[in-house]
């Protein structure tokens, strides 16, 4: 009976070895990200991360065990040994495949592989795989191969694959294979404790690469998945539903007196721009570098610009929402994916269409991704342009190049009945950063990629504004430009918790800006979801349906912005900026370590916020 528990514990110890290794190859790849850990923080993650890495081994062993205990007792049974090998070999190759599948998942959202990863992989196929061309290939696929065949040398070596012994009596049989089993629920549940094994158990650093590095990536896969499939309840919960209402409830509390008036004219012609990952570190007046965006700081100097803006998410499908439709980034989810909950969102065009504004949208890419089109067509715009639209000239990987995309929108614009409201998202500064002519910074690394998209995305703005001045519809047009999202290049010094992942440009610009708003700056803490409220109000139209927005040009608003990540959110005020991670339930940035009392204000309108958004998000 001692010779048939070691065939089951050598399965077992196989799965902890090749986890174990898997960990080493995640920690070493992103060994840059360590330079200020000591090794014996580095080694606690293996001991951390044990009870996820024996949990997900127990899961592994369930069906060789139900195999082996049918050979136990029904002896002439024909099981091939083939099968148990076939089984290891399959889940070493499916392993290896996400552990290589990792390093560009985290070193762009700060997550191992999750729901969202698959959800983007298998529905959006082509743009997943444009996305994912930055990284190394050779390297991944030296790591890949030596990851497996290590792993099936392992294996062979430890793996026994032999019968179990059909001569043990009958009744030790029973008593052995009750034992087997309730020892592998133990470890598949993580202990006799009442509460089910999760993530937070192998968290123990306040440094996110090492829990990160701790939990079991494949573990953690299914849990996601399992999670995020069918959700029914909410996972951020801090407060009793009331009281966190309450804390949202304050922080939108609409304040007396009216905002100033910005505009020359009452119904002025209106196009949104929407750049693709304009992070404020491409924007010298926001701290950024230097001469990547040239045409953005001569816009600033007519413009009314606003210093102090956060992206709600880290995507484009969460800052499209958040932008037209005020809804703040779900963190775990994203509500354009699902048409019955996102189609009863408000938004911009759906109101401008009511006043009699023609609407249009206009974006290079495949306007089903991430199904977007279905969210266009739901929400007020009568005409959508996309990568269908352009010759097959005109296309990088991911759609139509910016120039083309401009081009196009203001020859329509000719056309297009007047006031209108037309809207423009931008795509070439996005993974793998392909050009259609000669690059502005020669450097090979994605840094200098970004950096020369990003430029070429600010010169296709500038000829696209120098080209429609002279139009008659021009002195009568708002133009307001806006980032989806923020980056970690071209500093790639931040994590996708920081803060500085997250702060974006908001510049309104056009000749119907009044005089002495031109060239003013705003330095107020807002968010995207404010542009709702704050280019309504201007047009004196309702803002009642736009909970989440507020108006950045009332000096009486509070001063705050929400943002999150996958499973983690930030809250900013003018006198502190935190980030709090969701599974240990510990504040991992601080902008201003001293002032506690703004910290744990913020902490707490935090926590209210992230519970009360994902709230609304199951409540549509």
């Amino acid at each position: 009976m001692f010779q048939s528990f070691f065939i089951l514990l050598r399965f077992f110890a196989f799965w902890l070895i090749f986890f174990f290794i898997d960990r080493i190859i995640f920690l070493a790849y992103f060994h840059e990200k360590l330079k200020k850990v000591s090794f014996s923080e580095i080694a606690q993650t293996a001991l951390y991360g044990v009870r996820l890495d024996a949990s997900m081994a127990a899961y592994l062993s369930v069906i060789p065990l139900l195999f082996f205990i049918a050979l136990w007792f029904f002896p002439k049974l024909s099981i091939s040994k083939s099968f148990i090998k076939g089984f290891v070999l399959f889940f070493i190759t499916i392993f290896s495949i996400i552990s290589i599948s990792n390093f560009n998942i985290y070193r762009e959202w700060g997550s191992k592989i999750n729901y969202k990863a698959l959800d983007f992989a298998f529905n959006s196929t082509s743009e997943a795989i444009a996305s994912g061309s930055s990284s190394p290939i050779v390297s991944s696929l030296a790591i890949f191969a030596g990851l497996l065949i290590l792993s099936i040398y392992i294996s062979r070596k430890l793996i026994i694959y032999n019968s179990p012994d059909a001569t043990i009596p009958f009744w030790k049989k029973v008593a052995a294979s009750s034992v087997f089993i309730a020892i592998t629920i133990l470890f598949i549940r993580g202990g006799l404790g009442t509460s089910p094994i999760n993530q937070s158990m192998a968290y123990f650093s306040e440094k996110p690469i090492l829990n990160h590095s701790a939990v079991n990536t494949e573990w953690n896969l299914i849990h996601d998945v399992l999670n995020n499939r069918y959700v029914n309840s909410n996972p951020f919960k801090y407060y009793s539903k009331q009281e966190a209402k309450n804390i949202v409830d304050s922080l939108y509390k609409i304040p007396e007196g009216a905002p100033p008036r910005i505009l020359k004219v009452h119904n002025p012609n209106i196009v949104l721009i929407i750049l693709e990952s304009y992070t404020a570190d491409v924007i010298e007046r926001l701290g950024g570098e230097k001469g990547i965006a040239p045409n953005f700081e001569k816009l600033i100097d007519k413009g009314l610009f606003f210093n102090q803006i956060y992206a709600s998410g880290d995507r484009t499908d969460k800052g499209l929402v958040a932008i037209l439709s005020a809804f703040p980034a779900q963190a775990i989810q994203s509500i354009i994916k699902t048409n019955d909950k996102q189609e009863k969102l408000p938004a911009i065009p759906q109101v401008l269409s009511g006043t009699g504004y023609s609407t249009s949208f206009y974006y290079g890419g495949q306007s089903e991704f991430f199904n977007i089109k279905s969210y266009i067509l739901s929400h007020g715009f009568h005409k959508l342009i996309d990568k269908n639209n352009f010759d097959q000239s005109d296309l990088s990987s991911w759609g139509a190049y910016d120039h083309k995309v401009f081009e196009k929108n203001a020859a329509d614009l000719d056309f297009q009945k007047q006031p209108f409201f037309s809207t423009i998202m931008t795509l070439s500064n996005h993974e793998p950063f392909q050009l259609p002519g000669k690059p502005h910074y020669p450097g090979k690394s994605s840094a200098d990629k970004f950096r020369s998209t990003s430029y070429y995305t600010d010169s296709s703005l500038g000829s696209y504004l120098e080209s429609v001045k002279n139009k008659d519809w021009y002195k009568n047009t708002l133009f307001i430009i806006i980032a989806d999202h923020g980056h970690r290049l071209p500093k790639d010094v931040y994590e996708i918790y920081n803060p500085g992942r997250f702060r974006i440009p908001l510049l309104l610009f056009g000749e119907v800006l009044k005089d002495e708003f031109s060239g003013q700056t705003i330095d107020k803490v807002g968010n995207q979801t404010d542009v709702a409220a704050t280019l309504l109000s201007q047009l004196d139209l309702p803002v009642d349906k736009f909970r989440w927005s507020h108006d950045l040009l009332n000096p009486k608003t509070p001063e705050f912005s929400f943002f999150c990540w996958d499973n983690g959110f930030g809250f900013a005020t003018k006198n502190q900026v935190i980030s709090v991670d969701n599974v240990s339930k510990n504040i991992i940035f601080k902008k201003y370590p001293g002032n506690l009392k703004e910290t744990n204000s913020s902490q707490k309108s935090g926590k209210a916020y992230m519970q009360q958004v994902f709230q609304d998000y199951i409540d549509y």
